[in-house]
């Protein structure tokens, strides 16, 4: 069952120069910023009150954001959707008819995640993501 969206994913040219934006005049928190050489990125979640925020820097210049950030330029990348029982999700969801990108979800920072592909809801690329 789905239980709330967990954050949006925000593709940036630039980390630090985002957090200006969102910490020091918007006033969001922040945590640390994370780097994962196998995603290609850099990741640091900005919060306030109950809307959380993934703004994610490419370090991969072959990488799937980089590519995105490419294409699109900065911007919405993803939802998050927090799950209860992301494998139980999976299979519902697959049963009726909606697409996933992986075949099976992956271990990322401390959740389980896996992502449904943007031909299957209407453009919007969605993350399930379950906490370990």
């Amino acid at each position: 069952m789905i239980k709330k969206i967990n954050h949006v994913g925000i593709v940036v040219k630039n980390i630090e120069e985002a957090l200006g934006l969102y910490v020091d005049i918007l006033g969001f928190k922040q945590t640390e910023i994370l780097t994962s050489k196998e995603d290609g990125i850099k990741t640091v979640m900005v919060s306030l009150n109950d809307v959380t925020l993934e703004l994610m820097e490419p370090i991969d210049p072959q990488g799937g954001i980089q590519k995105f950030l490419e294409s699109r330029g900065e911007g919405i990348h993803h939802i998050s959707l927090e799950v209860d029982d992301i494998n139980q999700e999976r299979d519902s969801m697959t049963s009726k008819g909606i697409r996933l990108i992986e075949k099976k979800p992956r271990y990322f920072e401390g959740a389980w995640v896996s992502f449904v592909h943007p031909n299957s809801t209407r453009g919007v690329l969605m993350e399930l993501i379950q906490w370990a």
